[in-house]
């Protein structure tokens, strides 16, 4: 492992206090950088992927006694912060994004980003700036705003714009300052239940049951992750949410998925008895959205001791924009990851917020997991993609910017070892593997993507 990358692979390891992490049996291979920014995005990605690998492996001795080793290929690592992009069904490429999305210059030269990805939220921001669904008229709209005005008044409307800043700018924020101290990931202990030991079985997750109340990107990552090591996930939507078909594919692959509507009695009873089988309930839903409707970390740790909560939010659970929506291109544009100096703003070539976020999730979700097998408890996992923002400018600092960069994310026809098929409902995927590898438990997902709402509202088996 090159030091870099153990530089980062430490820092998770402390953020999440793991002091005894099988280090030895993990070997993550070097790559060049294959992405075109100069974000040390190989060493962050391979580092976060190889920590899922050590607590799979973890939780894989406990059961049988035996440790196995881990390889990561940093390549292949990379490329996964960036998947739905190489995804293809029947042979065709499915990532888009709505055309109001995107970076405007508003009054003054300053830069604002609007995020519209969803049909409500592009037609509240076309209401709020009352203009039709045109990016050209929008953009004309906007040069009488002002950058605080704009972001102010999506804030106060529940919709997603904001102030593009320099990092030393995002510093100087308030709720940049509410969340400097929090850790990367936080595990904590919020109930008591007796040890829960892991039963011989064929896979590090065999037999964890994990209900995924996620949209989008890294909610879903997190539970994609735990279905990769084997444990069943059972997706929980309902009809009268928005989706991106192209995302529900991604995120997916391993999972069955139900719809029950939490705003009527027969929904909410539905759901709690998903809850008393239950080992892990993911709620990645606007902070509040679940908690209001009964479904707090306290609420669900008295119904079932042992649960594993894992909350996974924009802005984290502290400071003024606490209950802010956001989304990791949205994080990105606030926190100054897609600005520097006097240069115009610009997506990253890949979407680390959102799929490191996801990633460490689970990471934290299996660490939870195994303290609740050794000594009991249940247990609260919190995540931000606005925290894992600040880590990645540490890290950037801590093990430097990459020096050669590449012209272009790489074309699909270039990264063919890296691919897998699978047959399913929507057609012919052809998506990326599986990238870390256990020697004994191959990663792999039992199943497919499939629709939203294809399955009942029950546990297979």
């Amino acid at each position: 492992m090159i030091d870099r990358t153990q530089r980062v692979l430490q820092s998770i390891l402390d953020n999440a206090g793991w002091r005894n992490a099988p280090l030895p049996v993990l070997r993550i291979a070097p790559s060049p950088n294959v992405l075109p920014t100069t974000l040390p995005i190989g060493p962050l990605a391979g580092a976060t992927l190889g920590a899922t690998g050590l607590a799979a492996a973890a939780l894989w001795q406990l059961r049988c006694g035996r440790l196995q080793q881990i390889t990561v290929d940093t390549r292949a690592a990379a490329l996964a912060m960036t998947s739905a992009t190489y995804l293809r069904v029947n042979g065709q490429p499915v990532k888009s994004w709505d055309p109001i999305t995107g970076y405007y210059r508003v009054r003054d030269g300053e830069w604002v980003y609007l995020h519209g990805n969803f049909p409500h939220l592009r037609d509240g921001l076309l209401k709020l700036f009352n203009v039709p669904n045109d990016p050209a008229t929008l953009r004309a709209a906007l040069v009488n705003w002002s950058a605080a005005d704009i972001e102010d008044a999506a804030g106060r409307l529940g919709l997603c714009g904001v102030i593009v800043r320099l990092r030393r700018e995002w510093e100087a924020h308030a709720q940049a300052l509410a969340t400097a101290a929090l850790p990367l990931i936080e595990i904590t202990r919020i109930g008591d239940a007796p040890p829960r030991p892991l039963p011989d079985a064929a896979r590090p997750l065999s037999g964890i049951r994990v209900l995924d109340l996620s949209r989008v990107i890294a909610g879903p990552m997190a539970a994609r992750t735990l279905a990769e090591h084997g444990a069943s996930v059972l997706q929980v939507g309902a009809a009268h949410l928005p989706s991106i078909e192209s995302l529900v594919i991604d995120t997916g692959f391993g999972k069955q998925s139900c719809a029950i509507n939490l705003d009527t009695t027969n929904g909410s009873e539905t759901l709690h008895k998903l809850i008393d089988d239950a080992d892990v309930f993911l709620n990645a839903y606007r902070p509040g959205a679940l908690e209001q409707r009964g479904f707090s970390h306290a609420a669900l740790a008295e119904q079932r001791p042992g649960i594993v909560y894992l909350t996974i939010s924009a802005f984290s659970r502290a400071g003024p924009w606490a209950q802010r929506r956001g989304y990791d291109t949205l994080v990105a544009a606030a926190s100054g990851l897609t600005r520097s100096g006097n240069e115009d703003p610009a997506r990253l070539p890949c979407q680390p917020l959102d799929y490191l976020t996801g990633y460490l999730g689970a990471f934290g979700t299996m660490l939870a997991l195994q303290r609740r097998a050794l000594e009991g408890g249940s247990w609260h996992v919190q995540l931000s993609l606005e925290r894992t923002s600040a880590w990645i400018h540490e890290m950037t600092e801590s093990v430097g910017r990459e020096t050669d960069v590449a012209t272009e994310v790489p074309p699909a026809a270039t990264i063919s070892d890296l691919y897998t098929e699978s047959p399913s409902r929507f057609g012919l995927l052809r998506h990326l593997k599986p990238v870390v590898q256990l020697a004994e438990t191959p990663a792999r997902w039992e199943c497919p993507p499939v629709p939203l709402a294809s399955d009942p509202a029950c546990w297979a088996g």
